[in-house]
């Protein structure tokens, strides 16, 4: 019985189908949990450095290069878990892959929250890490596969507006807690999202995938209420999961390399836009910059406009132009970088070499600091513009084309190849973004990403196509792709 749906179809069909997403909602935001720990855990670093530089521990005080470690290790990790995730999807299934990433989570945190030497620092924030790719790489495939059409696209935001909170909390839990509680505080999200999951159904497309027919249409059925049209989405997927399929070989026709190449590329230069480590060194840049106002205020100002911004740019998706927004995101970027690369040029006399630590020891928890001095603002503001501007397009459209322009059956291959190169630039970086500063001053590595800015915009113009409100086969058009299928 459980081999034919379509009888009970002509059945439902009867009746007028009422959708409920209460449900949905909830696996939704049992999902996303990972994310919040995601973004929590990235910018850890940000509130912790300048703590460590501030204390009395000689073994948790750090050079330039344990700094450097200390911020981007986490990519190594991010880098290794996305890998796993691939793997992990397929064998156990998102909903497990995702429960799965909650153990070296809640192991990292404890780790750093009781370290007693760089060593295990390092050790925790490389856990983390492999939690944050596992997250990155199994919960938009979870999301999206559970998520009915009507409300995919709001959905499929939720992973980068939790991730976004979760950096806003770490930096708002800055304020008034001591670096070691901010670890303990990182466990509660991460205990909850298991917690909840236990409850939460298994993808309906993993298990069509695995043969399991009579699940999928219970899982249908528990996200889409017992009188919604389920099976009619039961068959959809079923067809479309039987019609899929790649060979390695089918990568040499243009229809699969051409978008491969565009998507990989847009990955690369969306973390050479420097995003990471800005994130990740947030506070420590702010100290660097003899801003007037203390620096850990300053992040956590940068955390809500990040939320803000990431909030907008969801709601624009759909009414703009892709190829507007990435230019809007590009030319934003590119302003603020060059402000922020002036500002610290004509400043860098009072930061020569060897200040990255020792200001960092001399500046945080000062007592009253300089008068206040408004072009000081210009970091701050800077950082906003620079945080906004990505949101708004090169941080999440990068990955909505991505899902646009791959034909189905490419998805696998190229979000491997995507998760790859991202982490992996990001960890390059994110290791050479202090040793920089240390060497050149500041305005060098803000230099660099404004010359990116302007390669993205021209990226932009030469390669990207236009998708929105376009059929698949204007946009294989675009790319003269079309043309093999007559070949």
């Amino acid at each position: 019985m459980e081999d034919s749906p379509d009888e009970a179809t002509a059945l439902i069909r009867n009746n007028p189908a009422r959708l409920r997403h209460g449900k949905l909602f909830l696996a939704v935001f049992s999902a996303v949990l990972g994310n919040f720990n995601f973004g929590f855990a990235l910018v850890f670093p940000s509130p912790v450095i300048p703590h460590l530089q501030k204390g009395d521990d000689p073994r948790l005080q750090m050079d330039i290069h344990q700094i450097s470690w200390f911020g981007s290790i986490f990519t190594l990790g991010a880098a290794l878990g996305g890998v796993s995730a691939m793997v992990l999807n397929d064998r156990v299934g998102r909903k497990i892959s995702i429960m799965l990433s909650g153990v070296p989570s809640a192991v990292g945190l404890l780790v750093m929250g009781a370290a007693q030497n760089f060593w295990m620092l390092l050790w925790g924030r490389f856990l983390t890490g492999i939690a944050g790719g596992i997250t990155a790489g199994s919960i938009p495939v979870y999301v999206s596969e559970i998520s009915h059409p009507s409300v995919r696209g709001a959905l499929g935001s939720c992973p980068q507006i939790t991730a976004v909170f979760g950096s806003l909390a770490l930096y708002a839990f800055g304020l008034v807690l001591p670096w070691r509680w901010l670890a303990v505080a990182g466990e509660i999200p991460v205990v909850i999202m298991m917690i909840f999951l236990c409850f939460m159904p298994t993808s309906p497309r993993y298990h069509i995938m695995k043969g399991n027919r009579a699940r999928a249409v219970k899982s249908l059925e528990w996200l889409r209420g017992p009188n919604s049209d389920y099976l009619t989405e039961f068959d959809k997927i079923e067809r479309s999961i039987n019609s899929q399929g790649v060979q390695w070989s089918d990568l040499k026709m243009p229809l699969y390399y051409k978008p491969i190449l565009i998507s990989v590329t847009m990955r690369f230069l969306q973390q050479m836009t420097g995003i990471t480590p800005i994130l990740v060194y947030l506070e420590p840049i702010f100290h660097m910059t003899a801003i007037s106002l203390e620096p850990k205020y300053d992040a956590a100002i940068v955390g809500a406009v990040r939320l803000m911004s990431v909030a907008i740019a969801a709601s624009l998706m759909d009414r703009a132009g892709r190829k507007a927004l990435l230019f809007t995101s590009g030319f934003l970027m590119y302003l603020a970088t060059l402000s922020m690369t002036m500002y610290t040029h004509k400043t860098q006399c009072n930061h020569g070499n060897l200040t990255v630590t020792e200001g960092l020891k001399s500046t945080y928890g000062g007592l009253t600091g300089p008068a206040f001095d408004p072009i000081t603002l210009i970091p701050l503001i800077s950082s906003m513009v620079i945080i906004f501007g990505y949101a708004m397009g090169w941080g999440p459209i990068t990955w909505l084309l991505m899902s646009e322009i791959l034909p189905l059956g490419a998805r696998g291959v190229a979000s491997g190849l995507c998760v790859g190169v991202s982490w992996i630039t990001a960890f390059v970086l994110t290791q050479l973004f202090m040793h920089v500063v240390e060497s050149y001053g500041l305005f060098a590595p803000f230099l660099f990403f404004c010359v990116v800015s302007v390669v993205n915009i021209i990226f932009t113009a030469k390669c990207v196509p236009e998708t929105k409100g376009r059929t698949l086969e204007e946009i294989e058009n675009f790319s003269g792709l079309a043309n093999i299928h007559h070949s």
